[in-house]
């Protein structure tokens, strides 16, 4: 089994999103934002949580758990790859140089047969990324991160009973030096934020 695609015959896509609660502590965690803060707010108010926590799994926009139940997540993570979703595809990405550089494709998905609309985002993730924490409870440690999110952008909404399409444009604005790849992500989640009916990821050499 492959350690980074635990359920046999599912591409599991994930997507780190850093929060900047902590960052009073000393140390500014360069891939924190405060948007991000506000998504894991509504996270807590949808699922009817007491208050957010970090580290946090959400899985497909309606389950949450600790990092540190491997079985739990196991479990979840067999769940959702047995939940039907909504086919998407990610057409013509490319990045376009300049500064900021953007990336520009195209998102599609068949027909929403569900009853709920949903929200169209594209999310841009550094493929890899690496800090050096100076202060606070990590103090001295190197960290090393995957799929970190820069950038979400809402890009339309796909109605029940129909399909999707639409160009878009997304400005890039990295925190650090330019990565050698990204990783391109364009998801439906029912407004909430709710469940995410699909998702589909492309990767993109950076030249």
């Amino acid at each position: 089994m492959d350690a980074l695609q635990p359920i046999p015959g599912t591409r599991l896509i994930v997507l780190s999103e850093h929060v900047d609660y902590w960052n009073h502590d000393g140390w500014t965690d360069p891939f924190s934002s405060a948007s991000i803060t506000d998504r894991q707010s509504a996270y807590v108010r949808a699922l009817g949580l007491k208050s957010p926590f970090t580290p946090q799994f959400l899985v497909d926009g309606t389950e949450e758990l600790e990092t540190h139940d491997t079985q739990h997540i196991v479990q979840l993570l067999q769940k959702a790859a047995s939940a039907p979703k909504v086919p998407m595809r990610l057409a013509s990405v490319s990045i376009e140089p300049g500064s900021p550089a953007i990336i520009h494709g195209r998102v599609e998905s068949e027909v929403n047969s569900g009853r709920h609309k949903a929200d169209v985002y594209v999310a841009i993730a550094l493929d890899h990324a690496e800090s050096q924490v100076l202060r606070g409870e990590n103090n001295g440690r190197h960290l090393s991160h995957v799929a970190v999110v820069t950038e979400f952008t809402k890009v339309g909404k796909l109605e029940p009973g129909k399909s999707f399409g639409q160009d878009f444009r997304v400005k890039l604005k990295l925190p650090g030096p330019s990565p050698t790849s990204l990783r391109v992500v364009a998801f439906a989640q029912e407004s909430g934020p709710g469940k995410v009916l699909g998702v589909v990821l492309k990767s993109v050499a950076v030249n």
